[in-house]
């Protein structure tokens, strides 16, 4: 999403200074030369689309010795499209030989935002000086930080202007991260309750399957190995969500959050019990229909044996 709104900035930034009005322009010892003033014989080669692939062709033909055409030559709105697809370090080698065009800054926002979704210096008015390709750093160091020490990582972030000392912040900052290292990150988590319930609430499980839904959550926050209090709790934030996001079908199916918070506990266990190596006598579908209801008498037999194959066709919820 990140490069997609740079390209489109981009787009917009090359008519205004007159790129996309002629159709494609060469250069020549820096010098930009309209296409109709490129040859006829050129001309009648180009492909359509305006690019003239011909041209290009020849250029780096009589110039093998390059191993390369200069992005320089390519219009600059392909240009910054190949320099999209590059990593921080590859475009930071890039910019030692196209120092312009490596150095652009939608290019670093791009780069800023496709790796850390959410920033709150993101939605306010640049400082002066302000740089993109700096930002990347700093995030970067805060990211390194945080994976050492969790609480040094966000004191880093806030210390730099790029995160508010809001519980919200901090978890939409986390939703839209996937560079934090999720042991770090459940420690954290765990100290710090008021930034979990607002990473919980920013989950939308509406018209999910169960299993599916609690793999998602999952995903964003990590389960711990071992039961306890922090495992409880977050089955229990989960199960209210749940309800929250699905009214109607806890409706129609009679369910309730203390009635998913038991779902939830026999799929976290049939999943140990089908996927570990130590447990030879894996649990039936008609065990774990009549285990489950037990526990929860009003959830109908349909509804567990689906909850049962969801579960030995896909695998575990919590891996």
């Amino acid at each position: 999403m990140g490069q997609g709104l740079w390209r489109i900035a981009r787009n917009q930034q090359l008519q205004q200074q007159g790129y996309g009005g002629q159709g494609y322009l060469t250069r020549e010892h820096g010098r930009r030369i309209p296409a109709n003033n490129v040859s006829s014989t050129s001309h009648r080669k180009q492909a359509q689309g305006g690019i003239d692939i011909y041209h290009l062709l020849k250029t780096r033909k009589s110039k093998e010795q390059e191993g390369f055409i200069n992005l320089e030559m390519l219009p600059p709105e392909l240009s910054f499209t190949i320099l999209s697809y590059l990593n921080a370090t590859d475009l930071c080698l890039a910019s030692c030989v196209w120092q312009d065009l490596a150095n652009d800054e939608l290019l670093w926002q791009g780069l800023c935002k496709s790796t850390w979704g959410h920033c709150s210096i993101y939605n306010k008015n640049p400082p002066l000086g302000f740089s993109f390709r700096k930002l990347y750093m700093q995030l970067d160091e805060g990211s390194l930080t945080f994976n050492a020490n969790p609480d040094e990582g966000v004191n880093y972030f806030m210390s730099k202007g790029i995160l508010d000392d809001s519980p919200k912040e901090i978890a939409k900052f986390i939703f839209c991260t996937r560079t934090l290292n999720w042991k770090k990150l459940r420690i954290y988590l765990d100290e710090r309750r008021d930034v979990l319930d607002d990473l919980v609430t920013l989950h939308n499980f509406r018209n999910q399957f169960l299993p599916n839904a609690l793999r998602e959550f999952f995903r964003h926050i990590h389960a711990p190995e071992e039961r306890g209090e922090y495992l409880e709790t977050l089955i229990t934030k989960f199960s209210h969500r749940f309800c929250a996001c699905n009214p109607d079908l806890i409706r129609e199916l009679g369910l309730s959050p203390d009635a998913v918070y038991v779902l939830c506990y026999s799929l976290i266990l049939l999943s140990i019990d089908l996927t570990s190596p130590h447990v030879k006598n894996k649990m039936s579908k008609r065990e774990f229909i009549r285990n489950t209801r037990r526990a929860a008498q009003n959830i109908s037999e349909d509804f567990v044996g689906h909850l049962y194959d969801n579960i030995y066709l896909i695998g575990h919820v919590a891996a």
